[in-house]
């Protein structure tokens, strides 16, 4: 079976696979939805491998954000198809894209991803935590939230990242559900997932605004929430656990190739390992 595995062609997918993509994300258990795949389908290059029946068994994406930096993401193997080398093949075929376009990639790995992409040459950079919230745990006194400026947060992000993501963010911030949030000093993109609403890219000028921010929101929406904060702010990690946050895993964020700009700061929670 697994000589037969390796022998299954990689092919290019389009948006006639938004539903067969979306039942293998949701078997893995993760958040995204409908309009994630659609975003990658239509935006971004992914392969995909089908077994004899025609059934999609396996994905990788890449997603260019501009003429040299792209994302990798969304690679998945169905269960009972894992440890076979598809998985490995899917990212080579996306590292080999990105090398004819001439662009630097990144990935945010889980700890096991990031002991096969390691010796890929991909490096480490930033340590991220994912937290779930499944609800505010009571109401408490929060600062008040008004719509957040789309050009505001393109800058900040600009300078988080290092490139420019202007044809991402304001898909996201536009889609049903979706809000883009406020206050004094902070603010944050709001979107759907597939189980919970995810917080992110979280934007403030000091930890206890970017708390300020976060518990405001959940209150305002009740329902349960992701986040995927920098470990490099502890003390907004350490808040959002003692507010009922609970890590689920972390991931690691690394890149293969040269940061074509240096970043000027760390967000206090990013777009998720799907977006960066």
């Amino acid at each position: 079976m697994g000589a037969t595995d390796a022998q299954l062609p990689i092919i290019r997918l389009d948006g006639r696979d938004a539903l067969g993509a979306f039942a293998l994300s949701t078997e893995a258990r993760w958040n995204q939805n409908e309009a994630d795949w659609q975003f990658f389908l239509t935006r971004g290059v992914v392969f995909g491998v089908r077994d004899h029946d025609g059934r999609l068994i396996a994905t990788a994406a890449l997603l260019p954000y501009t003429e040299s930096e792209a994302w990798i993401s969304m690679v998945l193997v169905t269960e009972n198809r894992r440890r076979r080398g598809v998985a490995t093949r899917l990212v080579d075929a996306c590292l080999e894209a990105a090398r004819r376009r001439g662009l630097t990639t990144w990935l945010d790995a889980t700890p096991a991803g990031a002991m096969v992409y390691g010796p890929l040459g991909f490096a480490p950079t930033i340590e991220l935590r994912r937290l779930r919230l499944e609800r505010a745990a009571s109401p408490a006194p929060c600062p008040a939230l008004v719509e957040g400026n789309l050009g505001e947060l393109i800058t900040r992000d600009i300078s988080a990242m290092g490139f420019d993501r202007r044809d991402f963010l304001p898909e996201v911030a536009g889609r049903p559900g979706s809000r883009l949030l406020s206050t004094r000093d902070a603010m944050a993109l709001v979107r759907d997932g597939r189980t919970a609403r995810h917080i992110g890219p979280v934007f403030a000028d000091n930890p206890d605004s970017a708390l300020a921010l976060v518990t405001a929101i959940v209150a305002s929406e009740g329902e349960a929430h992701l986040i995927d904060a920098v470990a490099i702010h502890a003390g907004f990690l350490d808040g959002l656990m003692r507010a009922g946050w609970t890590i689920e895993r972390p991931f690691q964020r690394m890149r293969f190739g040269n940061a074509s700009q240096a970043t000027l700061e760390h967000p206090f929670a990013v777009a998720g390992p799907e977006f960066g």
